[in-house]
């Protein structure tokens, strides 16, 4: 079942219940795409992700770094998450995000796959410190990817690709009621960077 039909309606919910997915596809040109694309591989200070799972400490070989408003911090799979300050390129990725969404957001956890062979399993945003109900903004540069949704009571589940320069939002029940995932391939040899804009409480 494919989330969305040519031409791309961003103004669409794609999901058929129990939350709101918008597609808005490419937002960026291909050559700005290409450019941060570049810059945010070179710039960022991307470190291997740590989680906490099933009670044991864990690295994966996907890199991620995370931006927000200063002083920050987060708890995410466990572990403490402490923001960097704001790169010029993701404050400027960040300004086209919110005028094309109409949101704002205050932090954004940046992941870098490095091939097919990465991926995600499926997981819901739901930490405690995520605004409840809030906009999730998923923004991808680098090589088009499958990710999908999975209803957490019927298992219903849709899957779309997400192409280079693309914007993807979810936002309303979407994390009470649905798993996302990023599933590994061996079509992909190219890197991908997802950058997902996030507002987040502090207490």
């Amino acid at each position: 079942m494919k989330l969305f039909e040519e031409p791309v309606d961003p103004s669409i919910n794609h999901l058929p219940y129990d939350g709101e997915v918008n597609y808005y596809g490419p937002i960026f040109p291909t050559a700005a795409a290409n450019t941060y694309l570049t810059k945010l591989l070179s710039e960022l200070d991307w470190q291997a992700d740590e989680a906490i799972i099933f009670g044991k400490h864990i690295q994966t070989k996907r890199k991620v770094v995370w931006y927000g408003d200063l002083p920050f911090e987060y708890t995410y799979s466990g572990i403490l998450k402490r923001a960097q300050t704001w790169p010029n390129t993701l404050l400027a990725i960040k300004a086209q995000v919110e005028a094309r969404c109409h949101e704002s957001f205050n932090s954004c956890l940046c992941n870098l796959y490095h091939d097919g062979s990465e991926g995600m399993a499926w997981h819901s945003d739901g930490e405690k410190d995520l605004k409840k109900h809030g906009a999730i903004a998923s923004v991808t540069f680098g090589a088009e990817r499958k990710f999908g949704f999975k209803h957490k009571i019927n298992k219903n589940s849709i899957y779309l690709q997400l192409e280079h320069g693309s914007l993807l939002v979810m936002k309303g029940q979407t994390q009470d009621h649905w798993l996302h995932r990023l599933p590994p391939t061996t079509k992909v040899s190219q890197p991908r960077i997802n950058l997902t804009f996030r507002s987040i409480e502090q207490r």
